[in-house]
């Protein structure tokens, strides 16, 4: 049999892959990076089985009807689950459909309290006078006060006289702060405002409360994750789903603000749990590419949400009434219980393969497609392997122990704020950038829809380094377009909801395209550890945006400010980072320090596929 010609191209000529990693590092005088390596030894290890071969087989012509191994996707071998039912098919369709629901009641819970709270008028408590309207009362007790040329009565404080006798002659020009309010609940119906009285020195209490929740998403992402890997990922996200529905119909009838603000983050702590739950089992049903495409479709119910809580908050009148109908619902998921399976790959990881089989089973009938002969001591060989090859878990500190992870931790940290700060900045202060608060929640939605469509075809054929970078920085440039309007101009009020519409379409991508981006940049053995610290910044993030339009009392375009220089700070942060589209994941934190230079990424890439990553002009990392 003729002898193939075994070749690894570099900008020193092609040298025979017999010679050896060293020896053609030593020759053509450039570093095998991994990638280069491995391909290299592959090579080696192909050519002295072919010569093997050719000790023991009769010369002539191969028979034309030899049977050829068809080629495997790179990391197949490794995926038993892959090779038995396929990366995607009918099976992995509906359960990443049924799981994307879990985000409805989490979006509704988190977006709730912009309804709940909305303004409306109020004014002091007046005593128990006979034959006197509301509008009487404020003429003779509050105080008259003028604000950008427009005259009102300070809501907070009366003048400081006995309203009880029968008789009021005026008043000493000194006044008196308000201890009880009246409310105008006519068109919000009661809202957690009027039932606790958060109002003039109270007013701060309203972000406390979005904050507590927020929080408590901060918290819950990072023990979430640990949870999930404990108990499985079907179990932690039915177990969180009772949980949150539990504490939110016992907030609905809550009769203190104290326990409100426990409830809600206990709320919030619990519902980024089965978001993160539903999140990752999404992820561990399929395989190949699709799971960029099912972790980036797994949002497509968020922008739905806001939809579907506009109209209900619109029909739906009162904070506890609104609350029972935005919780009532999630009931109707307990019946996927019957329908969902464990994590096939997380029941392999603890070696539970009699239910892996059971699963896989199910999944080979409905994408019809019949199982391997030997899957069972394929699944087993695959735990025994698992077993031998487990390391040592990685410290917080390896984030920052060599110069590349270092820096990429840091500049991940800044995104991931600039990310969430300029989303939840933008979808939690809705009711702040003028307009009708119901209107702009649809919006908000029905920009986010396409936004998430795009995500998907820049990850698939444009990468994740400049379609983050655009998107980050176009949503800030929208932003600060609204400063060019105005305040206070109601004629110009549509142009700054548009611009602010586009700085969501815009930034909505980018938070779709940041966690996929984030899991490609960690290596294998910090990947949970590294996007669970990027969630730090973001609970920071989160944590400081219901405060954010408190700005506007230096100046009403401040807050917007903020957002855009975010959004471009963290736009350009993005070009310190490689770009990773269709690189291979590195697995060590030594494979993520010899990884090529950014000028050449996307020509090492094609090299690496085509099984020849030396020919990229001599440029590799020296």
């Amino acid at each position: 049999m003729a002898e193939e010609s075994l070749l690894v191209s570099c900008d020193c000529g092609y040298r025979d892959v017999r010679q050896g990693v060293k020896a053609h590092q030593k020759t053509c005088g450039v570093r095998i990076v991994p990638a280069q390596r491995r391909t290299i030894e592959q090579k080696e290890q192909d050519a002295a089985e072919k010569d093997s071969m050719a000790d023991t087989t009769p010369s002539g012509p191969e028979p034309k009807h030899a049977s050829v191994k068809p080629k495997r996707d790179e990391g197949e071998t490794e995926d038993p689950i892959s090779q038995a039912v396929g990366e995607y098919g009918r099976w992995q369709l509906q359960l990443t459909f049924f799981l994307s629901l879990f985000n409805i009641p989490c979006t509704w819970h988190i977006f709730a309290l912009t309804f709940q709270s909305l303004p409306s008028d109020f004014w002091c408590a007046k005593p128990h006078l006979a034959n006197i309207s509301v509008d009487e009362w404020r003429n003779i007790s509050h105080i008259l006060s003028t604000k950008d040329g427009k005259d009102s009565y300070n809501p907070c404080h009366i003048w400081d006289v006995d309203y009880s006798a029968a008789t009021f002659s005026g008043h000493n020009n000194s006044s008196r702060a308000c201890t009880q309010w009246q409310f105008d609940s006519t068109e919000s119906g009661e809202t957690i405002t009027e039932k606790w009285q958060l109002v003039c020195d109270r007013a701060q209490l309203v972000n406390v409360a979005e904050m507590m929740f927020l929080a408590g998403v901060a918290a819950g992402g990072l023990v979430s994750g640990m949870v999930s890997d404990r108990f499985g990922r079907k179990r932690t996200l039915m177990g969180s789903l009772v949980l949150q529905i539990c504490l939110a119909v016992i907030m609905a009838f809550s009769p203190w603000f104290e326990l409100y603000l426990v409830l809600r983050c206990c709320l919030g702590f619990i519902s980024v749990g089965v978001v993160f739950s539903g999140f990752v089992l999404c992820m561990e049903l399929v395989g190949g590419k699709w799971r960029t495409i099912s972790g980036v479709s797994y949002l497509f119910p968020v922008p739905l949400s806001y939809i579907a809580i506009a109209g209900i908050a619109y029909f739906v009148r009162g904070w506890s009434q609104l609350q029972l109908a935005i919780t009532l619902p999630s009931v109707l998921l307990f019946a996927l219980w019957w329908v969902l399976p464990e994590s096939p790959r997380w029941l392999l990881a603890v070696g539970r393969t009699d239910e892996v089989m059971i699963i896989l089973q199910e999944a080979a009938r409905v994408n019809k497609r019949p199982l391997p002969p030997s899957l069972d001591k394929t699944l087993r060989q695959a735990t025994v392997r698992k077993e031998s090859a487990d390391q040592p878990k990685a410290g917080i500190m390896d984030l920052f122990r060599t110069p590349k992870m270092r820096k990429n931790s840091l500049v991940l940290y800044v995104i991931w704020f600039s990310v969430y700060l300029v989303y939840y900045g933008l979808v939690l202060n809705l009711g702040n950038i003028g307009g009708d608060i119901y209107i702009n929640t649809v919006l908000s939605g029905v920009v986010e829809v396409p936004a998430i469509a795009i995500s998907i075809l820049f990850l698939l054929k444009k990468g994740r380094r400049w379609p983050l970078c655009l998107t980050l920085m176009g949503s800030g440039a929208a932003c600060l377009l609204t400063l060019a309007i105005p305040p206070g101009d109601t004629d110009l009020e549509w142009v700054t909801i548009m611009f602010a519409m586009a700085g969501k379409f815009s930034v909505s991508s980018s938070n779709a395209v940041t966690p996929v981006f984030t899991a490609e940049l960690f290596p294998t053995v910090v990947r949970n550890l590294g996007v669970g610290s990027s969630n730090v910044p973001a609970g920071i993030a989160l944590m400081l945006v219901p405060y954010l339009w408190n700005l506007s009392g230096v100046d009403e375009r401040v807050p917007m400010g903020v957002l855009g220089a975010f959004g471009l700070l963290g736009g350009l942060c993005v070009l310190l980072l490689p770009e990773t589209g269709n690189r291979p994941m590195v697995a060590t934190l030594q494979e993520g320090e010899e990884l090529p230079r950014s000028r050449n990424t996307s020509c090492v890439e094609k090299q690496v596929k085509k099984g020849d990553a030396g020919n990229c002009n001599g440029s590799f990392a020296p």
